[in-house]
């Protein structure tokens, strides 16, 4: 095959990981609904004195637990999709598949996707899946509007240390979106347990505590990625392509805060005991800017790393 037939094909399996996943979104929302039509059918059969179901098994509605089977195996297939179009876009572009912006959010879903499909084989939190799915689709859906066709690195950015550099800030990023994902089921969750309004579709899910535990397990994980990408190797590779190590460039800037969020946020739960709400709201402002790194400077803001 031709490069450009390497690089059609990743197209198309860019697009079609898309499509599927976008399939297996809605069949955890089609979960969260079933499970919210089914439980006052429950009570209501519950509700007469010596009633007896008589119903066929065959006969009852699809289950949310068929639902989330359907959506795992689809998020199965739309990662190994995401997967194949990352490898044939290194084949048309014959360097590593995170040259821009387009491969950075395509490579990078697919290995956060990976992440929570390991979880969900080892810790069985595919309960996750919809929120974890909603976050991707967004990272994938802004990639895609900023797609830059198959072809080589100026030779300058074109080292080794540029591979160590983007491929860790790449395992960073997923750990911190599968983090922003637990974080925002905790605050939906906690505010129900707290309020007494914990309904058929939220009783599926853990407790806030348990759901506290994965978002901090996550960003703990990531940090460290993080740190070495942005602080470490991001400096090497800078100097040896611009002959300095830090310029204040809009996108270190923002790198650097999203660090020194993250680092607050474990800070103020290891030493200060912060659990629950301040802490998962301080995790989502470091995803906030990493999202302003990852998006706003590239396309909106002048510097080195942008294209504006």
């Amino acid at each position: 095959m031709t490069l450009d037939q390497w690089a059609q094909l990743s197209n198309y399996l860019t697009g079609s990981a898309f499509a599927v996943l976008c399939i297996a979104f809605f069949c955890h929302v089609a979960e969260w609904v079933s499970a919210r039509r089914q439980a006052p059918v429950a009570v209501a059969a519950g509700a007469s004195e010596g009633a007896v179901a008589t119903a066929d098994a065959d006969d009852e509605p699809e289950t949310p637990d068929r639902l989330v089977g359907i959506a795992v195996s689809l998020t199965v297939l739309g990662t190994l999709l995401l997967i194949g179009g990352s490898v044939t876009r290194a084949l048309a572009t014959q360097r590593a598949p995170f040259g821009n912006m387009y491969e950075f959010g395509v490579t990078g879903t697919a290995i956060a996707l990976t992440v929570y499909l390991i979880m969900v084989w080892r810790s069985r939190i595919q309960w996750m899946g919809g929120v974890v799915l909603g976050v991707s689709l967004f990272i994938l859906g802004m990639s895609i509007s900023s797609y830059t066709p198959a072809g080589p690195l100026v030779p300058a950015l074109n080292t080794f240390w540029k591979y160590i550099h983007v491929s860790s800030i790449m395992v960073a990023a997923a750990m911190f979106m599968v983090g922003a994902a637990a974080s925002v089921l905790y605050l939906v969750k906690v505010r129900a347990e707290e309020r007494g309004t914990v309904g058929p579709v939220l009783a599926r899910f853990p407790t806030s505590a348990r759901i506290d535990q994965v978002a901090f397990r996550m960003n703990a994980i990531g940090f460290p990625m993080w740190t070495f990408g942005a602080l470490i190797s991001g400096p090497i590779w800078a100097h040896l392509a611009w002959g300095r190590y830090w310029g204040w460039d809009p996108k270190e800037v923002w790198a650097l805060i999203t660090w020194i969020v993250y680092a607050g946020y474990l800070h103020a739960r290891v030493t200060a005991g912060w659990k629950g709400k301040r802490a998962a709201y301080l995790a989502l402002i470091g995803f906030v800017t990493f999202i302003i790194s990852y998006y706003v400077v590239n396309l909106f803001v002048s510097g080195q790393h942008s294209y504006a």
